[in-house]
């Protein structure tokens, strides 16, 4: 774990910021600010058919706006190519990924077949039924082709050893808290992850594990949709041999029926708040955050 106290905001994009994330980010500042740490940006566009510099750019006119302040330069990681290409290599020599060449399609359609039984999903969507997953003996020949790259959850689940994946969690008064999953659970709701996307050369699972380590990220604050995720990097920590937070998964901000805010809802926009003459202290008033320390 990382000496110093630090924490990030990592947006993608691809939309305007809302009140969610108006809330994680404070979040993580306050939090970073409490302990004598630091917060940092980061940029995740590794999506470069839907990322845009416009959208970026008012990420950083909005989160000024808050009063949210951050060390230059921002890391964006469509400039990390190089590493997360490197991570992919040692887990493609060491025998964990393999080649998938099934569409959304072919896979929705052997999830459906009457003895694949009730369909699991886990963090990203259902569950991959390993059509495409070699025999036991397979490994790899040659250097690591391109294209989608799955990790053979098994596989990796072997070479950590143990019972299962856990991390930490802090709770409301920082206390600690262990989160866990046993491997059978691991392999029935998580299964063989894409960690190499056609086109991107990299995935959101992959790419945020080796950033936290690089940006020596001790608490990541995130929401609570993604603390199921979390199993994901800590396999991935445990693999490539990096360090492991402390996570903190906050609460969602939801709208008046009770659902969660996506980037569509352009009418909670930080950029209309901006507009209407709201004030910082009113958004952290709307997201029950206390004033600025």
């Amino acid at each position: 774990m990382a000496s110093r106290f630090r924490t990030r905001f990592a947006p993608s994009p691809t939309g305007p910021l809302h009140l969610g994330h108006a809330y994680s980010a404070m979040l993580a500042q306050d939090m970073a600010r409490a302990a004598g740490g630091e917060f940092l940006l980061r940029i995740e566009d590794i999506d470069q058919s839907r990322a845009r510099r416009e959208w970026e750019s008012l990420i950083y006119e909005d989160l000024h706006w808050l009063g949210l302040r951050w060390p230059d330069p921002v890391m964006r990681q469509s400039e990390r190519m190089p590493d997360y290409a490197a991570a992919l290599d040692r887990l493609w020599a060491a025998g964990l990924l393999y080649p998938c060449r099934c569409t959304r399609r072919d896979i929705a359609q052997a999830l459906s077949a009457p003895q694949e039984g009730v369909v699991a999903h886990g963090p990203d969507g259902p569950v991959y039924p390993g059509t495409c997953r070699p025999g036991p003996d397979w490994m790899p020949a040659g250097p690591r082709p391109d294209g989608v790259l799955r990790l053979d959850l098994a596989r990796a689940l072997d070479r950590i050893g143990g019972d299962g994946i856990g991390y930490v969690e802090t709770g409301p008064e920082r206390e600690r808290l262990c989160a866990f999953h046993a491997i059978a659970h691991l392999l029935r709701n998580v299964g063989d992850i894409v960690l190499s996307r056609t086109g991107m050369g990299t995935s959101y699972h992959l790419s945020v594990t080796v950033d936290d380590a690089a940006q020596r990220i001790s608490h990541v604050v995130r929401g609570a949709d993604l603390a199921e995720a979390t199993f994901i990097h800590r396999i991935l920590q445990d693999l490539l041999g990096l360090p492991a937070p402390v996570y903190h998964h906050h609460r969602l901000i939801r709208d008046g029926t009770g659902k969660r805010l996506a980037k569509r809802d352009d009418a909670r926009a930080i950029r209309l708040y901006r507009a209407e003459g709201r004030s910082p202290a009113e958004i952290r008033r709307m997201v029950s955050l206390p004033p600025a320390p």
